[in-house]
């Protein structure tokens, strides 16, 4: 069964997002004490950019900007003016009132391989790592697709069984297309995971992922192996709940 050590149920999605704006900043600011810096990985699609629209709206106090490090757990292969690019997105809900240095977006206006392998550099000189390890977020926020996939860890891709590497070009068959994606060896080394889940059309799939442990859907290899796994849904996503 798919983790549910911590299953957080507000009443309303704006619920939702203003207990998640208090966790980014209160785990913002235990990092930068310990470490002098604190790490989040960015997710993409609508549910996210409530969360960020409210970080960015002034209302949550004590964000300190230029010690957080963005980068971003998948990327569709689009330019970053696209339309359909996640760090568009990110950028005009969020991260213009963020130091340019420290955002790390994927160069995705490439070809899908080469900006994988690209992004996979960014982060072992970030993270300044050796050959063999993989680097520890302190934050990795994640949504729920409709087939049960997070980041672009779409049912029956090939990323869904890589082991060694921490960003690969994922060929998803309904869209056509190669994703950019984390894997999951990097996302379950992250000291903290939290899936954002809003609305009723997320009912479903999210009583699929936390009620059926035979469902196989990506999301549910989702498990830090030294790290917290966070849920937090708002009612109408967690209406078929057991």
């Amino acid at each position: 069964m798919a983790s549910r050590a911590d299953l957080r149920i507000f009443n309303t999605a704006a619920e939702l997002f203003e207990a998640a704006a208090k966790e980014f900043v209160a785990r913002a600011n235990t990092a930068i004490q310990s470490s002098g810096k604190f790490t989040v990985a960015l997710s993409g699609g609508s549910t996210p950019r409530s969360l960020y629209q409210l970080l960015a709206s002034g209302s949550i106090p004590n964000i300190p900007w230029e010690k957080i490090y963005f980068f971003f757990g998948d990327e569709r292969n689009v330019p970053p003016e696209d339309a359909e690019s996640n760090y568009r997105m990110a950028r005009e809900a969020l991260l213009y009132k963020v130091p340019e240095e420290n955002v790390f977006r994927v160069r995705a206006e490439q070809d899908a391989q080469a900006a994988a392998l690209e992004y996979e550099q960014t982060l072992r000189d970030f993270f300044k790592l050796k050959p063999a390890e993989f680097p520890r977020f302190d934050l990795v926020l994640l949504g729920l697709g409709p087939d049960g996939h997070t980041a672009s860890l779409f049912p029956d891709s090939a990323a869904l069984n890589e082991s060694t590497k921490l960003v690969v070009a994922n060929w998803v068959e309904k869209f056509k297309t190669n994703r950019i994606t984390f894997t999951y060896p990097l996302i379950n080394r992250a000291a903290c995971v939290v899936f954002l889940v809003a609305g009723a059309d997320k009912a479903r799939v999210l009583h699929e992922v936390l009620d059926n442990d035979k469902a196989g859907l990506p999301s549910q290899r989702v498990r830090p192996v030294e790290g917290e796994l966070i849920w937090m849904a708002d009612e109408a996503a967690a209406s078929q709940l057991a």
